[in-house]
Formats: structure tokens, sequence, C-alpha cells
């Protein structure tokens, strides 16, 4: 897939199934996630990776055990679904920005750089044929979760992404008007 096509028609695919990337794709993903702008050469991201069952069911009870203690009187229902979330896809990638104190480079440009990595691995992902969806939401900002990841102090999780094999087509979306987004600065 050529960069304009992959950059025009890119989307977020929310049903995952098997396989997920491995061996080169895998890499070349990663690879994409190392490429992306970093002002001062800081690399302020990390990485955790949660492939099979086993690893996704582990990060699954992470999640559990955030709602639990963000709402000790949670209902079993909200539990399991906690429980359930990262089985959604086959692969679940944490993306962390690990930020450090830098005379030249604030803080929210080593977060911004970490976000372009999490950019980078879906479109590598989307480029070689499989789906993926960039997860925030609550679990990103609970510190159980940072806790069980290693997370220092100063660190954010970015997002989780999922990636798979997408099972859905493509959605049909409208094509938006560049000129409802775009202006020429008139002075």
């Amino acid at each position: 897939m050529d960069a304009i096509t992959l950059l025009t028609t890119r989307y977020s695919s929310s049903r995952l199934t098997e396989p997920a990337p491995a061996g080169e794709a895998l890499a070349l993903i990663q690879q994409a996630a190392l490429r992306v702008p970093d002002h001062g050469a800081l690399h302020p991201w990390r990485f955790v990776m949660f492939n099979g069952k086993a690893a996704l069911a582990k990060l699954g009870d992470i999640f559990a055990e955030a709602a639990v203690e963000e709402d000790p009187t949670i209902s079993n229902d909200l539990l399991e679904r906690a429980r359930q979330l990262p089985l959604r896809a086959p692969m679940v990638i944490a993306c962390i920005a690990k930020c450090t104190e830098h005379s030249k480079v604030p803080v929210h440009e080593q977060v911004q750089s970490a976000a372009c990595a999490v950019m980078a691995m879906q479109q590598a992902a989307f480029a070689q044929g499989f789906g993926g969806i960039w997860r925030t939401g609550a679990y990103t900002q609970y510190e159980f979760v940072k806790q069980a990841l290693g997370l220092g102090e100063d660190d954010e999780i970015v997002g989780f992404l999922y990636l798979g094999t997408a099972t859905g087509e493509a959605p049909n979306r409208p094509e938006l008007a560049i000129n409802d987004f775009f202006s020429h600065y008139a002075g």
C-alpha cells in the first residue's frame, strides 16, 4: 500500500480477531513507533505488549482490580465487562509516555511524541493488512493500572492499541470538506 492511500483510507477497526501481527509484520509495527518525531531524542515512549489469552486475561484482571479500587460497590456485570475488555483483540499494546524533565522539551511534547507512536503503529498495521483501534478512557488514568504496568510518577498511558485482523468491512465514511477545517491566514 502506498503512503498516500494509507493516509487517506486508514480507519479504526473495533472488531478484531486472530491473527495478530507477528514476526516481521510486528517488527515493522514496532519500528514505526520508534521513528516518530522526538524533539531532543529523548525516546519518551515505552510499550507493554499483551499477546495471547493468558496475557490478555491478566490485563483484564488488572482492569477489574482497578475498577474495584475506583468503586468498591461496582456491579458484577461492570466488573466482568472490565475483565473482558482486553479480549476484544488478540493483541493489546499499552503505550506509555515516559516523560523526563528537560529544559528544552516540555512534557506535553513528550506525550505528543508517544501519541504519534500509537498512530504510527496503527498505520503500520493497517498498511500490512491488519486492523486496530486506539482506545483510551478511564483505564489509562487509574493509578492501579499505572502501577501494575510499572509506570513512574510522571508517566502517562496515552492509550491501548488493540491489534488483530479486522472482521468487518471498512466503514462507509463521508468525505469531509477540506474548507470546513482549513483556512488561510489573512494577516
